[in-house]
């Protein structure tokens, strides 16, 4: 119990402080994690929209490979981009690895099945009449997409926050891809892990508490626009 109030304590010096150090590696943590939601936002939102209302040959086995993919572990992901990243590799010439940029590549690779699964069960969800009518009434598709997305905002916002959970809590991949360099690709989980080897638990706790912290405010905002939007 020492330890622990050590560690909380710890993390309001850390908070209370001018550690550019700590910093540094929350601000790159939010920066990677929320680049990465983004972009597989991007990706995940007309995917998931394709696969609930299209009807194409292949779709079941689309579906599924998204359903595996939301399960995908992140070393094994990690493993991937390392190898096409990697100096010798397919995709070396870009000089990416134990870059930010490798990091954020990586975790929209796990997050993108996320939200693309999550997306498609939330389309699903909304009576296909709606559609019909829509169509019925005279609307472009576009604009039938842009209700139909207004409609299930509650769930879309949902499938957002479970995939930018899914990325600022990973280590295993933002480790392999990204090397853990100090003032260049440490993020909180590579930092938590590295203080823990070190057997500097307190610090560890320092800053499991800030990763806890920071993405309890980014879901905090979301679930107020998803409640807000609920009220609508």
């Amino acid at each position: 119990m020492s330890l622990i109030r050590e560690g909380v304590l710890d993390a309001i010096r850390l908070l209370m402080g001018d550690d550019p150090e700590v910093w540094r590696i929350t601000l790159l943590s939010l920066r990677v994690s929320g680049l990465a939601t983004l972009i597989s936002l991007l990706i995940g939102l007309p995917l998931g929209t394709i696969l609930a209302l299209g009807k194409f040959p292949g779709r079941s086995f689309l579906l599924s490979l998204i359903n595996t993919g939301m399960a995908l572990p992140p070393v094994v992901v990690g493993l991937v981009v390392s190898i096409l990243l990697w100096r010798s590799g397919p995709l070396g010439s870009l000089g990416l690895i134990y870059t930010p940029a490798a990091i954020i590549v990586a975790q929209t690779i796990i997050a993108a099945p996320v939200v693309t699964g999550l997306t498609a069960v939330a389309m699903q969800q909304l009576d296909p009449r709606l559609r019909l009518q829509l169509l019925g009434l005279g609307a472009s598709r576009l604009q039938m997409v842009l209700t139909l997305w207004w409609e299930a905002r509650l769930l879309l916002l949902a499938a957002l926050m479970a995939g930018f959970g899914s990325v600022i809590s990973e280590v295993g991949a933002s480790m392999m891809v990204g090397g853990n360099i100090r003032g260049q690709t440490r993020v909180l989980t590579t930092a938590i892990v590295l203080e823990t080897g070190r057997g500097q638990f307190a610090r560890a706790i320092a800053l499991s508490v800030l990763l806890l912290a920071l993405t309890y405010i980014v879901n905090l905002a979301l679930t107020w626009i998803q409640q807000r939007g609920a009220r609508r």
